[in-house]
């Protein structure tokens, strides 16, 4: 939903005495729809979170902040939250109507909310495809950078394409990267996620020889870093679950990070919009940690720049793919001919999910002799999308 929503101007409120009404009495209730608030996954809204969610509306819609002054005046909310409500009514109404024309048969899952860990994040989506025999399955990581995002960002177009074409799908939820979760916290519940519904594979009528992943942005990087890595399972654990595989068939990205490399993005990716520009400003800042090299070092549980970079080493796709990995099908938005954006609220959007990750691991792949798919504007395509790429690969 691209206008601000009545839940997030709620939030925003919170920091305004004059809109009381907003406190913390609704935090519950806010939660629940939108989880991505809660950036640490604590259950609860703190100061620190507020802070940011209110820069993050000034930076997506910075005409909210009328008069530059870095924040949101009570003048400033009463006019986006008139806007808001206004448009929340007209596009709540579309999606009525959306649901009522899809049926709730075609787009309620077959088991929702199933728990796989401890986390209140730990919880998935499933529909499973109605045939006699084993049906493959293709699990969606959705993106947000590790601090938002939600498996109801799941395509419902796409849903439907496999679900049509006898795939089953699945959509997880992971925690939240934080300074009290950091990554690979959300690789290890993808991880996990996938080995228990692997681990369900009779009960729910699944081929388990026949698992894809799919997803953008962090969510493509936990696809690939699952696809790439060596196999996870371990077969003598006491947990049933471990000893599942964590082997993909195949894996689907959406304008994936495909290394970390901080040296890299500096060469290949800042550069793009001047030589001076500095790659560690395209990093999150995490919390309330805004220094770059400390909120890597924090994001990633080190103790140093070094050791943080050696860990992201081990979950960057370009450095951990090797030639008995499965196929990959990359989609990016723009051709490597492609200009900045001249909004420059899209600049940054446009430099993280740039197509140049994906030419440098498609000459890794090549040089790999590994399949690899890259598509982006004007590119000439086996495959013209990544459902046809998973029908190919995992249909019988």
């Amino acid at each position: 939903m691209k206008s601000i929503t009545i839940v997030t101007l709620a939030l925003v409120a919170l920091f305004t005495p004059s809109f009381a009404i907003f406190g913390s009495p609704l935090d519950k209730e806010i939660l629940k729809i939108k989880p991505q608030a809660d950036r640490n996954g604590d259950g609860k809204l703190s100061d620190a979170e507020k802070e940011n969610l209110i820069k993050m509306i000034i930076s997506k819609f910075h005409r909210s902040d009328s008069d530059g002054d870095g924040t949101l005046s009570e003048k400033e909310l009463e006019k986006v939250i008139k806007i808001a409500t206004a448009r929340a009514k007209t596009q709540g109404g579309r999606k009525s109507r959306k649901e009522n024309a899809q049926g709730k048969e075609q787009t309620s899952p077959t088991h929702a909310n199933v728990k796989y860990g401890d986390h209140e994040r730990n919880a998935f989506d499933i529909w499973l495809a109605e045939r006699k025999k084993p049906t493959p399955l293709a699990i969606y990581i959705h993106g947000g950078g590790f601090q938002a995002g939600s498996k109801e960002k799941l395509s419902q177009d796409v849903l439907k394409q496999l679900i049509k074409a006898g795939i089953s799908v699945a959509s997880i939820n992971y925690r939240y990267a934080s300074a009290d979760a950091p990554l690979p916290s959300s690789h290890h519940d993808a991880r996990r996620a996938l080995q228990f519904i692997r681990s369900k594979s009779k009960e729910w009528n699944l081929d388990k020889s026949r698992v894809a992943a799919f997803g953008g942005s962090a969510g493509a990087q936990i696809c690939m870093w699952l696809a790439y890595s060596d196999d996870m399972a371990k077969p003598k654990s006491k947990d049933p679950i471990e000893r599942e595989s964590t082997r993909l068939t195949c894996v689907a990205t959406t304008g994936g990070q495909t290394t970390l490399d901080v040296n890299f993005w500096q060469d290949k990716i800042a550069t793009l919009i001047g030589s001076k520009t500095d790659a560690g400003s395209l990093f999150p800042s995490l919390g309330n940690i805004k220094d770059p090299q400390k909120a890597r070092i924090a994001r990633w549980g080190a103790t140093t720049v070094q050791e943080a970079n050696e860990i992201a080493s081990r979950h960057s796709a370009l450095s951990i793919v090797s030639k008995d990995d499965p196929p990959i099908f990359m989609s990016y938005g723009m051709p490597p001919t492609a200009k900045p954006p001249t909004n420059k609220t899209r600049v940054r959007g446009w430099l993280v999910h740039h197509v140049n990750l994906g030419i440098a691991l498609k000459e890794k792949t090549d040089d790999l002799k590994l399949e690899a798919h890259l598509k982006y504007p004007g590119a000439e395509m086996k495959y013209p999308s990544q459902v046809e790429f998973f029908v190919d690969k995992l249909s019988d």
